[in-house]
């Protein structure tokens, strides 16, 4: 999210009103602690072993070993030569327990960088390692780009298709469906070559496997010529915009908004394609922004109807930002300020009632103050994609790094279970394996490939083995 010309002024007829009201419900408000307790910045000391902890630093571990190897060779014969359990690691943007292992964890960022491409059928191999930004870029200097891209571009090519990672618009669909075809290490230490030809199996299997396959070390993606954006963010209340989403979604190529707690407040965001030029943009202000909502929420959380009108006063309205750029350079960021997610996929036509639902529930917890995030993400036929099967709504909610989240599973997930949601993989999430079965049409499909594969369970971890319902022993 990249909101700028934030400007917050504490003033106002909001101050006014703050002087005059009684100040016991504000004393009580400033002694509230909204701190995680198991919060801990700090990587798990590994004593003789080695440390990994993910982003948020939520998921830790202290692995037998990381390895980092520099080849596809060298890859294949750590697993094939190991006598631990593996799980590989990308950027550490997961929020889910996929990642933790205490046995070997691989880090495959070496195999990285564009391998080749073919202007014939405008493919490109890229090793799995390579971070989203870098193929934009690499792509970029070739005249080409990917359809679409998500909204953090740290991610690994790996990563974000194990974890079916996407982006947002009506008729665009996930970064995994842009796979032709992977190479990938067995459990045995062989490398195979996949594409829908071939094995269609593996090949629908493998584009979102939760890292439960095998690690991918190349991939041949689909692209398309490179093309600039237009870009339009608009802030207005959030009432009468519930009732246009899908119309917004339908008419612009690209479409989310965020919605502030709180604040009565929506920042919606649509992209199309363009043949202007670029236009100067003004440095994103995230961290500032989210400062301005987590002050507004520590000062006048006390009371909701205080902290509406001061946002109602403090927020730019209207258009904020009008802009042109080539469609990496928008659609893609880095995100500085750090946080823990839960994100659900419904189907799309459950989106906006369940939304509703979502709004009033966040807005009733008044510590809430990171911005939901609503996007639309077309179907795709992979077999554990969130988005086989039908278009789907995505909502996303987050907490500040150091803050509780707990009640994402409490008030919010049950909300998504009841209409068919589905998590994102690499999202807070309890799915377990008969909601798993139940959700996903190719689910148990999928186990008994696992299963073929990975007879003895080399590429599990506690997680894993709990939502395949196999044992687990350390």
């Amino acid at each position: 999210m990249a909101i700028n010309r934030r400007h917050f002024v504490w003033g106002g007829a909001g101050l006014v009103a703050a002087t005059s009201l009684p100040v016991a419900g504000h004393v009580a408000w400033g002694r509230r602690d909204f701190a995680r307790p198991a919060y801990d910045p700090i990587p798990p000391d590994p004593g003789a072993e080695a440390s990994w902890m993910n982003w948020s630093g939520l998921q830790r571990a202290t692995p037998v070993a990381l390895e980092f190897p520099s080849s596809e060779a060298q890859l294949a014969e750590q697993v094939a030569a190991t006598p631990y359990r593996i799980r590989p690691v990308g950027s550490g943007h997961s929020f889910s327990p996929l990642a933790p292992g205490e046995g070997l964890m691989i880090d495959v960022s070496a195999l990285s960088g564009l391998y080749g491409y073919d202007a014939t059928t405008g493919q490109a191999r890229f090793g799995a390692g390579t971070r989203l930004f870098e193929v934009a870029q690499a792509l970029n200097e070739v005249g080409r780009a990917l359809p679409n891209l998500p909204d953090i571009d740290v991610q690994t090519l790996a990563g974000s298709f194990a974890t079916g990672t996407h982006g947002t618009g009506n008729r665009l669909t996930a970064l995994h469906d842009y796979i032709v075809a992977f190479r990938m290490i067995t459990p045995r230490g062989e490398v195979v070559e996949v594409d829908a030809a071939r094995q269609p199996d593996l090949f629908q299997a493998g584009k979102v496997s939760l890292g439960a396959l095998g690690i991918l070390t190349e991939v041949t993606l689909r692209t398309v010529p490179a093309f600039r954006l237009h870009r339009q963010m608009t802030i207005e209340p959030v009432g009468p915009f519930l009732d246009r989403i899908e119309a917004l979604g339908e008419t612009h190529r690209n479409f989310e908004f965020f919605y502030s707690p709180g604040t009565g407040l929506v920042a919606w965001l649509v992209h199309d394609v363009t043949d202007g030029p670029v236009t100067p943009r003004e440095a994103a202000a995230d961290d500032a922004f989210l400062d301005g909502l987590k002050q507004l929420r520590d000062m006048f959380g006390w009371f909701p109807w205080l902290r509406r009108q001061i946002a109602s006063q403090s927020f730019p309205r209207g258009r904020i930002e009008d802009v042109t750029d080539e469609s990496w350079a928008l659609l893609s960021t880095t995100r500085p300020t750090r946080f823990n997610e839960m994100e659900y996929h419904l189907p799309r036509a459950e989106g906006v009632a369940t939304l509703r639902k979502v709004i009033r529930l966040l807005d009733q917890r008044r510590e809430a103050f990171f911005p939901l995030e609503y996007r639309h993400v077309a179907e795709d036929p992979a077999w554990l994609s969130p988005f086989q099967g039908g278009p789907r709504a995505s909502i996303a909610l987050h907490a500040a790094v150091d803050e509780r989240f707990d009640y994402f599973f409490r008030d919010f997930e049950p909300l998504y279970r009841a209409v068919g949601g589905r998590p994102h993989w690499g999202k807070l999430n309890t799915m377990d394996q008969a909601g798993a079965a139940a959700l996903y049409p190719d689910f148990n499909r999928f186990r008994e490939l696992r299963r073929e594969i990975d007879p003895d369970g080399k590429f599990l971890n506690p997680y894993l083995a709990s939502l395949f319902g196999e044992r687990f022993d350390a």
